[in-house]
């Protein structure tokens, strides 16, 4: 870990960006240490015979009204300003932090009364507060320093409970909370480590702002008293001579400008560290390998894939999830995939609807829906033949359905980007799409939030979403995972009777061979980031992981008493592929040669494809249970 964080470092200071902050940061960091040091008596030398003089090469921003060199005095400043704006940043920072998390263990009434308090420091302008402290703590070094503490102490406090509200909600807080875990035990070691990060940005980027805030409380005679001087006292005794000599103002100025830069782009290079907004190396040229058997595109194929991959960047490298991936739907076919978990289903099904972001990449010989190249397109093209000829069921549509929004005016909203209708328009056909799927008393519901919606409605409601347009492929990612068996059966109901309807296209993406082979007439069978079995519904399976698939399948006949049957071994890794066939170290029919060579995707016959070097290997000792139709019964 020590060693990667490092790596993301390296690469965040090669950057244009992090480099002129490390540079200007060190610069900063230097003149603190060796300024006091080095300039202390050139900065105090009182010159009378060189009162309030410009810019010469004795003095090179002049002197002030003793004499004294500005320049050097500016330097020596640097020590002092800079330690000041750090105190009062750390003040800031873990004063906040107190208060942004006492509302999680006190009393609730407590709790919400200090984060009303809270709430009502935050509405005003941080400069008020800052003269509000200052008129308490008093004029003075100590009293500017509490001042700026406290006045940003609000918005750290703030953005501590923004944040741990967004970790209190996740499961294995809950599950703490089960396991009896206390609120302060809870607090320090499940929630702070999770926002940790976050607000170490912050505090790096106020740190400028403690230093812009601090210098201007000693430009206004409040902060810094003589005979001590940071850059604020400096720029204040510099602006009464500012017509006879601007540079004995511009000098502190131009001081506190860059050193408040060197904080907030440091702050943003941290970010970059801490994120994943590090540069990463660029995807090398490699040999992609074409599969033995490309799709036929037939006239009424509306998606047409060939050699797929879908790769994400890694401070290492790249890892390749999805892999020479191809196949052709074609116009009112139902196509099921399966497989394992982080087998690619759900990655293929994102890449072809071009919802792969950056700096993920999508690459394919061949990418074409409804005719039309998904990859070459312009994005502006194709945002409306996806927006209304493609339809993705999300497997939890809670988190895909904006929760702030009702959901009539989400489905309308499709009608008035893509059709042009107008806001009543759309929302009527909104409600009579919400009717098609059977969501009951349609136009009541249309009015309602998605929490108002059961698991099941909100399902059909997707699909409503998707019915908004003219869909000719509908993509359902496990779309009755969290559903129970009734809903199970009226969604599948549902997709049928829109795909005899509509002609409509669809490819349902399921860990459950049984549903899929019930609803679809054919199977893609997805391993590893590749296809390795392509069947009919009611076919015989002939790749092991398929029969294996098949076997764990659970139905009214299974022995209750009998072990439940597992595959055994894990998948390998995206980035850890062995060499040979991926399967071939849970295989029990493997071979060496599956260990050395990875057999390619190839016909056995016109409705069979299969990447398997012995598919017919223990084909008849698993005849009679290995039907997918029968199975599925």
């Amino acid at each position: 870990m020590a060693k990667r964080r490092g790596q993301q470092w390296l690469a965040a200071v090669r950057t244009p960006l992090g480099a002129f902050a490390a540079a200007l940061l060190v610069l900063v960091a230097a003149v603190a240490v060796l300024g006091p040091i080095l300039w202390h008596d050139a900065a105090s030398a009182v010159d009378t015979n060189a009162i309030s003089q410009g810019p010469s090469a004795d003095h090179w921003v002049g002197t002030d009204e003793l004499g004294r060199d500005i320049f050097y005095r500016a330097l020596v400043a640097t020590r002092l300003s800079v330690l000041l704006a750090l105190i009062a940043a750390a003040l800031g920072v873990a004063t906040g932090l107190v208060l942004g998390m006492l509302p999680a263990v006190l009393p609730r009434p407590l709790g919400r009364l200090l984060t009303a308090a809270i709430n009502i420091a935050v509405a005003f302008p941080g400069l008020l507060l800052v003269l509000f402290f200052a008129v308490i703590f008093g004029v003075g070094t100590q009293g500017a320093v509490m001042a700026i503490g406290f006045a940003l102490a609000p918005q750290f406090a703030r953005l501590t409970q923004t944040l741990s509200a967004s970790v209190a909600g996740r499961d294995f807080v809950s599950a703490a909370r089960v396991a009896g875990v206390g609120r302060i035990r809870l607090l320090f070691r499940h929630i702070l480590p999770n926002i940790g990060e976050p607000l170490a940005v912050n505090a790096t980027i106020g740190a400028g702002g403690s230093l812009l805030a601090f210098s201007g409380l000693s430009f206004l005679g409040i902060g810094v008293q003589a005979p001590d001087y940071d850059w604020g006292r400096l720029l204040n005794e510099g602006l009464n001579g500012i017509y006879v000599n601007p540079a004995a103002a511009l000098a502190p100025g131009l001081a506190v400008v860059l050193a408040g830069l060197a904080f907030n782009l440091f702050g943003e290079t941290v970010a970059g560290v801490i994120g994943v907004r590090t540069r990463l190396p660029r995807l090398t040229p490699r040999v992609r390998r074409k599969s033995t058997v490309d799709p036929v595109a037939t006239d009424d194929a509306v998606l047409v894939v060939e050699n797929l991959e879908v790769a994400f960047p890694r401070p290492t490298g790249w890892t390749v999830p999805v892999r020479g991936v191809s196949f052709t739907v074609r116009a009112g076919e139902a196509i099921g995939v399966v497989g394992e978990s982080g087998s690619g289903k759900s990655l293929t099904g994102l890449a072809v609807s071009r919802l792969i972001e950056s700096p993920g990449s999508v690459t394919a010989d061949r990418l074409d829906f409804a005719g039309t190249p998904v990859l070459t397109t312009p994005e502006r093209e194709l945002r409306t033949l996806l927006g209304t000829s493609l339809a993705m069921v999300f497997q939890d549509p809670m988190t895909s359905f904006n929760p702030t929004r009702r959901i009539g005016r989400q489905l309308a909203e499709v009608s008035e980007q893509h059709q042009g209708l107008s806001r009543a328009k759309a929302f009527e056909r909104a409600v009579d799409r919400l009717r098609a799927v059977r969501i009951p008393a349609a136009e009541r519901r249309a009015k309602q939030y998605p929490h108002e919606f059961s698991g099941g409605m909100r399902q059909r409601a997707m699909i409503g979403m998707g019915l908004m347009g003219d869909p000719k492929l509908i993509i359902a990612d496990e779309p009755t995972t969290a559903l129970d068996v009734t809903v199970q059966r009226q969604l599948l109901r549902l997709l049928a009777q829109t795909r005899a309807e509509r002609d409509t296209a669809i490819i349902l993406i399921s860990h459950d061979i049984a549903v899929v082979s019930q609803t679809c007439e054919r199977i893609l069978v997805m391993y590893a980031g590749r296809i390795v079995e392509d069947l009919p519904a009611d076919g015989t399976p002939r790749h092991p992981y398929t029969r294996a698939l098949l076997a764990t399948t659970l139905d009214l006949e299974t022995d209750p008493d009998a072990p439940l049957a597992v595959i055994p071994g894990r998948p390998p890794e995206p980035d850890q592929m062995p060499t040979g066939c991926a399967f071939a170290s849970r295989c029990p029919v493997a071979t060496d040669r599956c260990r050395e060579e990875d057999p390619e995707l190839t016909v056995l016959t016109p409705e069979y494809r299969v990447a398997c070097w012995h598919p017919d290997a223990a084909l008849s000792e698993a005849a009679g249970a290995a039907v997918v139709a029968g199975g599925a019964e």
